[in-house]
Parts: C-alpha cells; structure tokens; sequence
C-alpha cells in the first residue's frame, strides 16, 4: 500500500509502509526470516516438554526439576532472543541498502551457526542451568560457545546495518517513518550488546555462577526490551495501516515518539559510568530506565492504532490474520503491563508479566511475517485457520497467564517444576492446571503458525 494522507471524516489519516526490494537484500531477508523459523520451531518442541514438566498429574513423568530447567533456558533464548533478532534482522536488511553485503552474510552465518549449537547443547553436554533473567544460560562451553557466536552475528549485523542505513530524508514519510522505527530497534540492539561487552569486562570472576550471569545480562537485558517493544510498534503501526484505514498519526509525530523511546537507552552508558555494575544503584537505574523510558510512548501509538480498528468492518480473507494478529498483540501485551502492577515478592505472577509482554511482541512478529509473504512473492496466507491462528495462539498464552497469575496469589513460586513446586491447595492445582492448559494451547497455535507460512512459501503468488 502507498504511502499518504487521506482526508475523512473532518481529519486526516495517514498510511504507513514498508517496500521489500527484489534485489540481493530479499533472498538475505529471508534467510533470516528462514532462522527466525527455524527458531520458534525448536523453541515450540522444548515448550512441550516444559509445560508438561509443570501440570499437574503429568509432572511426575518427569523425575528430576533439573528437566524443566534446562528446557526452559533453551525455550527463552530460542523463542525471545533467536527469534526476535532474527525477525530484526530481516528487517533491518530490507529496510537498509545494499552496502557492505558480504559482512551481512558473514553476520548471518555466524548467527546460525550459534543457533544450531544452542539448540543441541543440552544433548551434547551436562550443564548446570543457570535462570538469570533475560537470558538465561546452561553453563557449559558448549551452550556459552553458541551464545558467543549468536551475539557476534548480531553484533556484526548491528554494525552492518548501521553502514548500510538508508536516510530517512528531511520529508518523512510513511516508510521513512517506519526505516526509523526499525533503525532505532537496530540502535537499541547494539547499545545492548555494547552493555553486555562491558559487564563481561568489568565483573569479577570470583562469583558463583548465579549472581555472576544474572549480572551480566541485566544491563543489556534491559536494553534488549526497548529494541523489542520498537520492533513491536513499528509492526503495530504497519499492520493498522496496512488494513485499509490509516493512523491520525503523522508520519513525523510517530518518528518523534520513536525517537522519544530510543533516547532512554542512550541514558545506559551513563549508569555504567556512574555506578558500578555489581552496585544496587546500576540495578535501580536500569529498571527505572526501562520501567518510565519506553512505557511513555506505547499509549499515544496504542491508542492511535485503536482509534483505526473502530469501527471494524467486515475485511477480506488476505487482511484477517493481519488483524487477528495485531488485535492479539494488543490484548496480550495490555495484559501483561497490567499484572506488572501485581506483583508483590517472588512468585509466578512475574512469568506472568514478562509472559504477556512478550507474547504480545511474537503476535506483532507474527503479523508482520504474514504481510511480509506476498511482499516476498508468496502466497498470501487468507484461510480461516490462519484467521483464527493469532486468536488461538493469543487465547492460549491468555489462559497460561491467569493460570500463572492465580497461582501466584496463593504462593506459588517462580522458577520451579515438579515436586519442588509444592501445590498444596485445590486454588494453587487449579491455577496451575489452566497454566498447562493455556500452554498447550498456545503451543497449538505456535505449531498452527509454523505450518501456515510454510505452506504458503512453498507456493509463489501468479503474477
């Protein structure tokens, strides 16, 4: 869809989008587009294993809590950092030009190579999982070599893409717009692993391996939300546009709020110069960075993209998962903003927050990889199945949210499974109970997701 104003209704709206060029940048594209896949697919066959490790009933099939551990380390990073950068970097090469591109491609190989050394770790080499939040590791050569390679392929992409930026302009348009979104996104990314680089240097390697890693990912974990929540809106505002209605947003005002969320995460480096990383003020400072500096934006373009969806009319069959999808991510990442203001102590109402988040960040990615297919030459996906994907996907995690949620409130504890997690009520049964429920349905619509794009990429669009 063209980028442009239309004037109804006594206001103006205004559409947003985003070319694929069919040049070298397009079989790059998919090649990562190709590994977030790939990705999601592995992280949905350890998914079945951790939530059946955590229902009540079937718990018992799994002997040792150790099981649940090591699944979940490799489920987070696989379905949240593999995912999400690989979504990125899909899009930071189709939004970029085509400069510099042996670099890209040494970047990707690097990145897959680390991908595939993740995923067999845990088969290859017993390791002690390790939950620090953000990304959690298996701490053994193997699992840390891959994560290495992971982040010097998004390092080097991140350098690459920033070579290879196209200018925004001094008119900004629709696709202008959305350029910026994604290079603040790239920003965001490589201020991360600059943040990661610098606790690695600075922290002591007398710690015990907990508080060691957990500190070395808080400062660039926090970075990393703000890269995703801009990949998230950039796919929010591209899919509103993209169902035929338009934003009363301009094309400036939302690279202004772009720009706003980007400028707390130039404030990191100032919390690693002023205070020491294993001190509580470096702590403080970056979940207040991350707590007050992106949440400003999220209203005004939530609000916008909400204002588009009303009224809803009756859409076409190509247009339907675009909107399940964005309808979802809305409701999911509402929610878990929500139960943030719940949380009190260490319990599963915490999985509960980072899960509605985060899951309304994959609904975006999701929507955004349906309208990336026929831009790519596919087959756009328009059955009722992938209609109705996004809504189940999004049910299910909804449901393993207030399952969480429920338990937590009776006391159920955070990072546990098995026996360890001593349900000694009927509520905390229950609750845990529709936390598995919800899981298995949203590992449904994980799996639902996976075969409807690669069904439609095995079909090219008739010219």
């Amino acid at each position: 869809m063209d980028d442009g104003e239309n004037v109804g209704s006594g206001a103006a709206s205004f559409r947003f989008s985003l070319s694929v060029p069919q040049d070298a940048r397009r079989s790059l594209a998919l090649a990562w587009l190709a590994l977030g896949l790939a990705a999601l697919l592995a992280s949905g066959l350890f998914s079945v294993l951790l939530v059946l490790s955590r229902t009540p009933q079937l718990q018992t099939l799994f002997p040792v809590a150790d099981f649940f551990r090591v699944a979940l380390v490799v489920h987070v990073d696989l379905s949240v950092l593999v995912w999400f950068l690989a979504v990125g970097g899909a899009l930071w090469t189709l939004s970029g030009t085509t400069r510099w591109q042996p670099l890209a491609w040494c970047a990707f190989a690097l990145s897959a190579m680390g991908t595939i050394i993740l995923c067999v770790a845990p088969f290859v080499q017993i390791a002690t999982p390790v939950m620090s939040n953000y990304v959690p590791v298996l701490d053994g050569s193997v699992f840390l070599t891959g994560l290495t390679l992971f982040g010097a392929g998004i390092g080097l992409l991140c350098l690459r893409s920033m070579l290879a930026a196209s200018p925004v302009g001094a008119h900004i348009s629709g696709e202008g717009a959305l350029r910026f979104g994604l290079n603040a996104a790239m920003v965001a990314t490589a201020v991360a692993a600059f943040a990661f680089v610098w606790s690695w240097a600075k922290l002591p390697r007398s710690l015990d391996a907990r508080a060691y890693y957990e500190l070395l990912f808080w400062g660039g974990g926090h970075v990393l939300q703000f890269a995703y929540t801009l990949l998230m809106l950039m796919g929010w505002v591209w899919l509103a546009s993209s169902l035929g209605r338009g934003l009363r947003l301009s094309p400036r005002v939302v690279t202004l709020l772009f720009g706003v969320a980007l400028l707390a995460v130039f404030l990191t480096p100032i919390t690693y110069l002023a205070y020491d990383v294993t001190s509580i003020e470096h702590h403080r400072l970056q979940t207040l960075l991350m707590r007050y500096g992106g949440g400003l934006v999220i209203g005004p373009i939530a609000l916008a993209v909400l204002w588009s969806l009303w009224p809803m009319p009756p859409m076409s069959a190509q247009l339907r998962p675009l909107r399940s999808s964005l309808v979802a991510s809305l409701v999911l990442f509402c929610a878990g903003g929500l139960i943030g203001f719940m949380i009190s102590g260490s319990d599963v109402r915490i999985p509960a927050h980072y899960h509605g988040c985060i899951v309304g960040v994959t609904l975006a990615m999701m929507g955004v990889v349906y309208r990336l297919l026929p831009q790519f030459g596919y087959t756009a996906p328009q059955s009722r199945a992938a209609a109705w994907q996004p809504a189940i996907y999004g049910g299910g995690q909804l449901l393993h949210i207030v399952g969480l949620v429920w338990s937590g409130g009776y006391g159920v504890q955070r990072k546990v499974a098995g026996a360890d997690q001593v349900l000694n009520s009927s509520q905390q049964v229950w609750g845990m109970g529709l936390m598995g429920l919800g899981g298995l349905i949203a590992i449904l619509g994980g799996m639902m997701f996976l075969v409807i794009v690669l069904r439609a990429m095995r079909v090219r669009e008739v010219e």
